[in-house]
């Protein structure tokens, strides 16, 4: 049995403090979420004092729910504040070419995306087998919504060069039975951004919806514009988009759990809603997926904006911006590294073109160094890659990162490239998802260094591993890695 100090529930209770004391304990293993060295998965703008404004508004609100906001007025004025801001920002509300805006607060980027997908689908209920077209460069979370609704994803490739979407080939792409077309502003992989008005006029053109998954890029996009960065038209101002989900957990710098999808109109909304009255309880009426849902992250997102403002955002942006420069310049200094796109937004996406130089090996010795990255597979033709997501946090830490980052470059060309052995590349190369039993996971796991104990320190063999794999055995192997993961404490 675990020791009880680790039992979720133990046979006592255990003193407030003490349960405090050992969440602290289990956080200290965890990448750091403030400071500017971690690349991804979290967004700190290095302000004082915000995070306890929004964990007082946070628990304010928590017992809060927002499953009928007849009975918490305060849920419904915030909630309508918060898709208010994210409208006007982004080209919609009074005196904008889209007065008609309306929208839902989500719990992230992904429910935002599946109910753009549900919407467009339940509004042409006279399709058998609906489609969507998005963009390979698109968030996985299409592919999610397209899985889990029985909606049929037609991908459509992007240029190795520009990493964008030809607007042609999206519209050849669109049939009769397509009920969204998809464009990204910016795309999370590589941080460029579609181009949403060539292919929202195609899908308008074919009288279909056109979602712009601006999650990553919604709440920095038009503070760059307006300190004279060259955005792109990518929101409501632009002919044929019909809805745009932005996440206020990411750039607008709220505690995790926040999201908003506008639509364009109450009309196009109106499918994204669930209702049922055919049994003896109360009628249930969800306009996203959860029908509980509490007040907590809704009310420190309102109480964020309302701390920060328009003044704080636009300077918020300035400074990200000048951190992505330095970064990008940081990059370009060092020989054997090229930028895969130039910056458009907050993404820093660069490879190698020196053989000698392993990406994977290069993560590992940045993050030994205390510089936590996310390196991305290589995909259709496109290379591995490292991605760093910029905050305002990083804007102090880019002097620290040049050196850092040559240091770990010469330390991984020392290292040399990984080797896995050719009877085990070949394996991965050559399997087949249904190959993967669950015996041969376990044995490929334990030679690697994961289980029930966690994960390696050093991943490079995991992902040249995984890198060698065709897409669908790298998922099935990493759904049965995290499948290994994750076993209940006793």
């Amino acid at each position: 049995m675990t020791d009880q100090k680790l039992t979720a529930l133990p046979a006592r209770g255990v003193p407030a403090p003490q349960v405090l004391d050992e969440v602290r304990a289990l956080r200290a293993g965890d990448r750091p979420t403030h400071g500017g060295r971690l690349f991804a998965y979290v967004y700190d703008p290095g302000v004082a004092g915000l995070d306890e404004l929004a964990q007082a508004a946070y628990a304010q609100s928590a017992h809060v729910n927002g499953l009928d906001p007849t009975a918490f007025p305060s849920l419904l004025a915030m909630e309508n504040g918060l898709v208010g801001a994210a409208a006007r920002l982004l080209g919609g509300g009074p005196g904008s070419t889209a007065p008609d805006v309306v929208g839902s607060v989500t719990s992230g980027g992904t429910e935002s995306l599946m109910l753009a997908v549900k919407a467009a689908r339940d509004a042409r209920p006279d399709l058998a087998e609906p489609r969507i077209v998005v963009p390979t460069s698109g968030h996985a979370a299409f592919a999610k919504a397209a899985h889990y609704l029985r909606v049929v994803l037609d991908p459509v490739p992007v240029d190795p060069v520009t990493l964008r979407p030809a607007p042609a080939e999206v519209a050849a792409a669109i049939r009769p039975e397509t009920v969204l077309v998809a464009a990204s502003a910016p795309s999370y992989a590589h941080g460029v951004v579609d181009p949403v008005a060539e292919i929202a006029a195609a899908a308008a053109a074919a009288g279909v919806r056109c979602h712009v998954d601006a999650c990553f890029g919604g709440w920095t996009l038009p503070w760059l514009r307006r300190l004279g960065a060259p955005v792109p038209p990518f929101d409501f101002t632009v002919d044929g988009v019909t809805s745009i989900s932005v996440d206020l957990h990411k750039y607008a710098y709220a505690p995790k759990g926040v999201s908003v999808l506008l639509h364009g109109s109450a009309a196009l909304r109106a499918p994204q809603y669930f209702a049922y009255a055919d049994w003896p309880g109360y009628t249930m009426v969800n306009p996203v997926i959860a029908s509980t849902r509490s007040g907590g992250p809704i009310a420190a997102a309102w109480a964020t904006l309302r701390h920060l403002g328009e003044d704080g955002y636009l300077r918020l942006a300035a400074t990200t911006r000048d951190a992505v420069a330095g970064l990008a310049d940081a990059v370009r200094a060092v020989d054997g590294l090229r930028l895969l796109a130039e910056p458009a937004a907050t993404v820093v996406c660069f490879t190698a073109d020196d053989p000698g130089l392993d990406l994977f090996v290069l993560v590992d010795e940045l993050t030994a160094r205390g510089w936590h990255t996310q390196p991305q597979l290589s995909y259709a033709g496109l290379p591995a890659s490292v991605h760093l997501t910029v905050t305002a946090s990083v804007a102090p830490r880019v002097a620290e990162f040049a050196p850092a980052l040559a240091a770990a470059v010469a330390a991984a060309r020392a290292a040399g490239p990984v080797e896995l052995p050719p009877e085990l590349r070949a394996l991965a190369a050559g399997l087949t998802p249904d190959a993967l039993t669950p015996e041969l996971v376990a044995g490929l796991a334990a030679g690697l260094g994961l289980g029930a104990t966690g994960v390696p320190d050093r991943m490079a063999v995991v992902n040249t591993l995984l890198d060698a794999a065709p897409p669908a055995v790298r998922e099935r192997l990493l759904a049965e890695f995290v499948g290994l993961l994750q076993r209940p404490t006793w």
